[in-house]
């Protein structure tokens, strides 16, 4: 029996989808991937998965930010073009955006710039916010601070980190995405037992495919690619460490989804 389930993070513009997108989504819904929210990392991918998500109203929404990586190719028009996009029906986030002090792609004032830019951009558009952390807990924590408006409207989308990294934003007031990272028993065992403590109303589920394949997926996929589909298996891994029926859990995470994105 499949669930219907909503995969909130799914990177289905990238070049990696060019030649069976369509299969993708045939196969997610087989999977009882019911709605997905396609990421947004720059202004070009955000138009890209926009345009794409408006040909399957109600099934596809995307967001529209840009990732820290990414906030070295910002401009004049960055915040207008965004806002423009954010208009739009089948946008329902600001966002991939944040902080990334790991790789160091993007300078980090640089970095820092962008992200309160789209801080501002959620606050005046009244919009949720779909976030990226990675090694700058106590920065990104602090900005996100001076806009308590936004917390409760907040996901750290695709979370890795550390048991004190998770009761801040518990505290806070910040929605957690878990992905197939919890399936790998080498990098993320400790996430195993910190999804119990998260509370139902805020836990979501994403893929973040093609990336973070789960590694205890059977068969393997060829390629190594992840996809939508596979977020069946994700649910059932996170059921089993909150000690959940999967069916319960499901359910609970379409709630949070639809509530905080309002789809």
């Amino acid at each position: 029996m499949t669930l219907p389930i909503i995969d909130i993070g799914v990177n289905l513009m990238n070049s990696s989808f060019d030649r069976d997108r369509e299969e993708v989504l045939a196969r997610a819904a087989e999977a009882g991937i019911e709605q997905l929210i396609i990421t947004g990392t720059s202004v070009e991918s955000s138009e890209e998965a926009a345009h794409y998500a408006k040909s399957y109203p109600g099934r596809l929404f995307s967001t529209a930010g840009v990732h820290p990586h990414d906030a070295k190719d910002c401009g004049p028009d960055t915040a207008e073009r965004l806002r423009r996009l954010a208009g739009l029906p089948e946008v329902v986030a600001i966002g991939e955006c944040g902080l990334d002090y790991n790789r160091d792609f993007s300078p980090r004032d640089v970095q820092r710039r962008w992200f309160e830019e789209q801080l501002r951009l959620a606050e005046e558009l009244d919009m949720p916010l779909f976030l990226h952390e990675r090694d700058a807990n106590a920065d990104f924590a602090a900005m996100l601070k001076d806009h308590p408006a936004l917390i409760k409207r907040a996901v750290v989308h695709c979370f890795t980190g550390s048991a004190e990294e998770l009761y801040t934003y518990l505290e806070m007031g910040l929605h957690i995405g878990i992905t197939g990272w919890i399936c790998d028993e080498r990098r993320g065992g400790h996430l195993r037992e910190l999804v119990r403590d998260i509370p139902l109303d805020r836990l979501m589920i994403e893929t973040d495919a093609p990336y973070l394949t789960p590694r205890d997926l059977r068969p393997k996929p060829k390629g190594g690619r992840n996809e939508p589909a596979f977020l069946a298996h994700i649910l059932g891994v996170i059921a089993d460490c909150r000690g959940e029926e999967p069916a319960a859990l499901a359910a609970a995470t379409v709630r949070t989804t639809r509530r905080f994105f309002g789809i």
